[in-house]
C-alpha cells in the first residue's frame, strides 16, 4: 500500500499534522509513505517508520512547485493521497482514495481542522520520531541528574518575541522558587536566530547553548529530556508539546485559539488585550512564572522521551 502525505511548509503546522500520520501508521501496518513538505519541515520525518522518501517542495513562481510535485508522483499508483495544503495536485494523480483539506485558514483550533480531514474527533495528538543516535546524543549533552528547563526566545517575526530580559528574569524566578533548574536555550539555524538568542545566552552563563546546528529529531530528543519548556509561539513550541515535555507557549499578536500548543501537558498564556493584536510585551514575568509553576506542578515527573517514537 502506498500513501502520499502532503503537509505544510511551516514547521509548526507540519508538527501538528504528525498525529494524522501516526493514525495512518497504525491503521495500515503494511503501508509505505511518501511525505511532501517544505524544506524547513523536511527533517521532521527523518526517523519516521515506513517512510520511503521525503519530497521537498520548494516554492516557485507561478505555482510551478505543484507541477514539479505532480511529476515526482504521477508514476506511482497511490492507495491514498492526503493533501493538507488544499492543492489540486492529487486530483491529477492515479489514486484510489483522496482526503483533501479545504478552506485555507479558518477560525478555531488548527488541530481540529487537521483531524477533520480524516474524520477524527477528537483529533490525534502530534508525535515525534527519534532514532537511538538522537537520544544518545541528547543524553550526552543533557545528562541525568540535572533538572533541565528549555527556553526558546526566538520566533519568525518580531511581534511574537517576548523581550529577552524577561526570559532571563523568568529563569531566575523559577530557579528561586523551584530549586535548581538549568536553562537550555533553543533556537533555529542561521545568524538571525543566533542574534535573537544571544542576549539570553549571555545573561545566563550556566545555560546550555542547544541552538542552531541540530537536526529536528536531535532537537526533539533534547526537548524530551527537559523538565519543561517555555517559549514564544514557534515551531519549537509545537515540537516540545509533541514529545510530551510540559510546554508553555507565549502569545501576543498571534492567535492562541488557533495555534496553542497541543500535547499531553501543554498550554498557552496570552498577553492581555484583543486576540490577534495584543502586544506580547504586555505579558508580565510574574504571570508567566505562575503559569509555568502551575504547569510543572500538574505535569509531575517527566519520563525521558515520554512521547517520542522509536524509529
Amino acid at each position: 500500500m502506498r500513501i502520499l502525505f502532503i503537509t505544510s511548509t511551516r514547521l509548526g503546522d507540519a508538527v501538528l499534522s504528525t498525529g494524522l500520520l501516526d493514525v495512518l501508521l497504525a491503521r495500515y501496518p503494511q503501508a509505505r509513505f511518501t511525505i511532501a513538505c517544505g524544506p524547513v519541515a523536511a527533517a521532521l520525518f527523518d526517523a519516521m517508520p515506513r517512510r520511503d522518501r521525503t519530497i521537498v517542495v520548494t516554492k516557485r513562481r507561478y505555482d510551478l512547485h505543484w507541477l514539479s510535485l505532480w511529476r515526482d508522483c504521477v508514476g506511482t499508483r497511490w492507495d491514498l493521497c492526503v493533501d493538507l495544503r488544499g492543492s489540486a495536485v492529487t486530483l491529477f494523480l492515479p489514486a484510489r482514495r483522496r482526503a483533501i483539506m479545504r478552506g485555507g485558514r479558518r477560525q478555531g483550533a488548527r488541530i481540529m481542522h487537521l483531524g477533520g480531514v480524516l474524520g477524527l474527533s477528537p483529533p490525534p495528538l502530534p508525535v515525534m520520531w527519534t532514532a537511538p543516535a538522537d537520544r544518545a546524543q541528547a543524553r550526552a549533552l543533557l545528562p541525568d541528574g540535572i533538572r533541565w528547563l528549555a527556553l526558546a526566545p526566538t520566533a519568525n517575526w518580531v511581534g511574537k518575541i517576548w523581550p529577552a530580559e524577561r526570559f532571563v528574569a523568568l529563569a531566575r524566578t523559577l530557579q528561586a522558587q523551584r530549586g535548581p533548574l538549568r536553562p537550555v536555550i533553543l533556537y533555529g539555524p542561521g545568524e538571525a536566530e543566533r542574534a535573537m538568542a544571544s542576549a539570553v545566552l549571555s545573561a545566563l552563563p550556566d545555560a546550555v547553548d542547544a541552538g542552531g546546528h541540530f537536526t529536528l529529531p536531535q532537537v526533539a530528543a533534547l526537548l524530551a529530556r527537559c523538565q519543561g519548556f517555555i517559549g514564544n509561539d514557534s515551531g519549537l513550541m509545537h515540537l516540545s508539546a509533541a514529545v510530551g515535555t510540559p510546554t508553555l507557549g507565549l502569545f501576543g499578536p498571534s492567535r492562541m485559539s488557533e495555534y496553542g500548543p497541543v500535547g499531553r501537558c501543554a498550554r498557552g498564556i496570552a498577553a492581555p488585550g484583543p486576540e490577534g493584536s495584543a502586544p506580547i510585551a504586555g505579558l508580565e514575568v510574574a504571570a508567566v512564572a505562575d503559569a509555568a509553576i502551575g504547569l510543572l506542578d500538574d505535569a509531575g515527573p517527566v519520563p525521558d522521551g515520554a512521547m517520542s517514537v522509536v524509529a
